[in-house]
């Protein structure tokens, strides 16, 4: 068997997780059309069966934010997620829109600012990848809106910049090219065992995958600068309470969630007139997470505003769900030594010696995840 980790880079909107959603056959990344959708990296599984010819493989990809030039405390947060990826692999994936590089370049006009702007995050991209002591593919996503005689010049362009192992082209959306992709990452896998449990999908606790698809709705529904000023914590996630075996009705999850926002100005375009779209966002992200659960879904929505959060490298740290778990298993130890209080013969309350509480994990092989509940359909 082979298995191992393969991190997916790329510049903002090139498809990342698109991709990652259909490899994996379960939605765990949210995706929209406006950069920076993404903020942590992400895990997903891949169980590849052993075929003629072919051995069984167990491929963990991680997803990482677009890769940009920071700029604000989030920026500089997201990227170290980029770089933290990056330390931790076997194969590395550049993916590129093949619709952004389409069109040739001007001749004797002076490039926009646009450009110059987007040609020095590529060379930015290009100077990680070189950096690197393992294989890297190159990825061309969306083939299916350009034309294939477009596709060889490309292929050569890459080609001149850096030594790629293999070269494929593929559409995510289509998921068109995704089995000669794996075929190919497996042959350059090493042998291993798995790192996570066979029907897990993705490293990611069900509480994070909520907030996330709260966000993807924010995104969705608000325009200029309210998606990217928000921010989603999951406050109160009550498992469900087991019902009769002859019910006909669903178990219900009871959630609620804060959505940060900067200023008072982003908060009343997140309500809206009369609580309207606060009520959108939350019924179409209800839906989502009764899909992701398997469950009838009660969600309550809050918004508050803090104040340039974006800046605050404490506030930008804490919506790591890893953080966040760590912070909720400490509170699950305060809370189990305060109600381990004795008092002595005088009435003065004698603590229980403090017990060390372990780590949650960061993001380590084995770490309990969002299992599947079902299979993922096959890839084409």
């Amino acid at each position: 068997m082979r298995s191992g980790f393969v991190s997916i880079l790329g510049r903002p909107n090139a498809g990342k997780s698109t991709l990652l959603n259909a490899l994996i056959g379960e939605k765990i990344a949210i995706v929209s059309n406006k950069p920076q959708t993404t903020r942590n990296r992400i895990q997903g599984i891949v169980e590849v069966p052993a075929r003629k010819g072919r051995n069984a493989a167990q491929i963990v990809f991680v997803d990482t934010p677009g890769v940009h030039r920071p700029g604000s405390q989030l920026d500089r947060r997201m990227m170290q997620e980029v770089y933290e990826a990056l330390e931790s692999r076997d194969i590395v994936i550049l993916m590129v829109d093949a619709a952004r590089y389409s069109e040739p370049m001007p001749q004797g006009k002076k490039p926009s600012a646009r450009t110059e702007r987007e040609s020095s995050e590529d060379e930015f991209v290009l100077q990680l990848i070189r950096k690197l002591d393992c294989p890297v593919f190159l990825v061309i996503n969306k083939i299916d809106l350009v034309l294939r005689s477009k596709l060889l010049p490309l292929i050569e362009r890459f080609r001149a910049l850096y030594p790629f192992a293999e070269v494929i082209p593929i559409s995510a959306s289509k998921k068109d090219g995704l089995d000669t992709l794996l075929m190919k990452l497996v042959e350059y896998l090493p042998e291993g065992q798995r790192y996570f449990p066979k029907e897990q999908f993705t490293d990611q606790p069900e509480r994070f995958l909520v907030a996330e698809l709260i966000r993807e709705r924010i995104l969705l529904e608000t325009g200029e600068e309210v998606p990217y000023a928000s921010a989603v914590v999951v406050e109160r996630f009550e498992e469900p309470e087991p019902v009769a075996a002859k019910s006909s009705k669903l178990p219900l999850t009871r959630i609620s969630a804060v959505i940060y926002c900067e200023r008072s100005g982003q908060k009343a375009i997140l309500i809206g007139k009369g609580g309207s779209k606060l009520k959108s966002i939350g019924a179409a992200a209800r839906k989502e997470i009764e899909s992701l659960l398997g469950t009838r879904v009660y969600l309550e929505l809050h918004v508050i505003v803090e104040e340039n959060w974006r800046e605050s490298r404490y506030f930008v740290d804490s919506l790591d769900w890893r953080k966040q778990l760590e912070d909720l298993a400490q509170a699950e130890s305060n809370s189990d030594e305060k109600t381990s209080v004795t008092r002595n013969p005088v009435g003065k309350p004698e603590p229980k010696p403090k017990r060390k509480t372990g780590r949650v994990p960061q993001v380590r092989p084995g770490v309990p995840g969002t299992k599947k509940k079902g299979e993922a359909p096959p890839l084409p």
